[in-house]
């Protein structure tokens, strides 16, 4: 099967996202499948103003023509909701193509801790984006309930994974730190709530792996914690074995596969009772769940770390693409119902000419039209 890829959040960034698409991409790839991505990578690109390691596609829609001509495509899915995401989007409705979707953040509370907008603007905009998908894949079933109370359709579950062949026990020695160790690995950034963990008043060392925007600042806050950056691999896997609680202080993740890396490495979680926690961690049995995080570092302490192994060696990158795969839908289906008297004819998107589809893809729907 040839797939189309289109996502705005890749490399050099790192991050659940990117890691989720990077293994299923290669995952595809050893399947037997043609897999073409269409990402922000050898394309002219701008800093996202707050988060200059986003980088954002000038001319989206002359990339996504470009990617489309003199190819035709078996599937297409649109990953993210950014500027490539929203021209693959319009590029197929045009030419009545189906493409299914994928919902990975909860990027309205994301948004609203950085700018004043309101989340039903924002969730109104996605609304509109995913409802013209054939599908849209969530994570978790709680990602699915809360989408559905807010109007979104066609909702599938795409379960997270983890590389059990890179992330399993690997003994202590790779930190000699005092113990016990708490850790954090993810994103250094306001939306992922880190200070709550920064901040726990607990014995022994406190380690954070990964870098972003609020990385300076909270090394000079918080002079005691040990930040340790980016570590990728074998180093990582080796850096998270060494702990003996991970802390997960997020409040707005819809999974949080960091997670299950911790897991498959053996280290209990600790972490407030929200979606994506409660979708992954069983009290008593892989981790803790507390509206007190303190309460919870010092519950998962006690947890049999074997039974988080257990746990995470169930989600493999083989399963969740299996099903991610299932979940895709044929890209021309939709032609013979957007053909013939009263209806565009689409026969030219088979030309895949790029004429006159370089901008277009910038006009957003206002709030009225995103609520049909």
């Amino acid at each position: 099967m040839n797939i189309l890829l289109v996502t705005d959040a890749w490399k050099p960034q790192v991050n659940g996202v990117v890691r989720s698409l990077e293994k299923t991409s290669d995952t595809l790839t050893a399947l037997g499948h043609n897999v073409t991505v269409l990402s922000p990578a050898a394309k002219r690109t701008l800093p996202c103003p707050s988060y200059p390691e986003i980088r954002l596609t000038l001319r989206p829609g002359k990339a996504v023509a470009e990617s489309f001509r003199g190819r035709s495509f078996d599937a297409i899915h649109i990953a993210t909701e950014g500027p490539l995401g929203l021209a693959a989007r319009n590029w197929c409705m045009r030419r009545g193509l189906v493409f299914t979707s994928s919902y990975h953040t909860r990027f309205p509370e994301y948004l609203r801790l950085r700018a004043p907008i309101p989340l039903r603007l924002t969730y109104a905009y996605l609304r509109w984006f995913h409802n013209a998908a054939r599908r849209t894949l969530v994570r978790t079933e709680t990602q699915r309930r809360l989408l559905g109370e807010r109007g979104f359709s066609n909702l599938e579950i795409w379960p997270g994974a983890v590389d059990t062949e890179l992330f399993f026990p690997r003994g202590h020695d790779a930190l000699a730190l005092p113990r016990p160790i708490s850790m954090y690995l993810g994103r250094v950034a306001p939306e992922k709530n880190i200070e709550a963990f920064l901040s726990l008043d607990v014995p022994g060392s406190k380690v954070v792996i990964g870098g972003g925007p609020s990385l300076e600042a909270l090394k000079k806050k918080y002079p005691a914690v040990h930040f340790l950056g980016y570590r990728e691999g074998d180093e990582l896997a080796e850096t998270l074995s060494a702990a003996d609680v991970f802390v997960f202080p997020s409040l707005t993740d819809t999974l949080g596969l960091v997670m299950l890396e911790a897991m498959a490495c053996g280290v209990p979680v600790a972490a407030f009772p929200v979606p994506g926690p409660q979708d992954l961690v069983t009290n008593g049995g892989n981790g803790a769940l507390d509206e007190d995080l303190r309460a919870a570092f010092f519950r998962a302490l006690s947890i049999d770390s074997s039974a988080c192994v257990e746990f995470a060696s169930r989600q493999s990158w083989e399963n969740a693409t299996r099903r991610f795969l299932a979940m895709l839908q044929p890209a021309e289906c939709n032609a013979a119902r957007t053909s013939g008297p009263g209806h565009p004819d689409t026969s030219a998107s088979n030309s895949m000419s790029p004429a006159g589809d370089s901008d277009p893809e910038w006009s957003i729907p206002g709030v009225a039209h995103s609520e049909r």
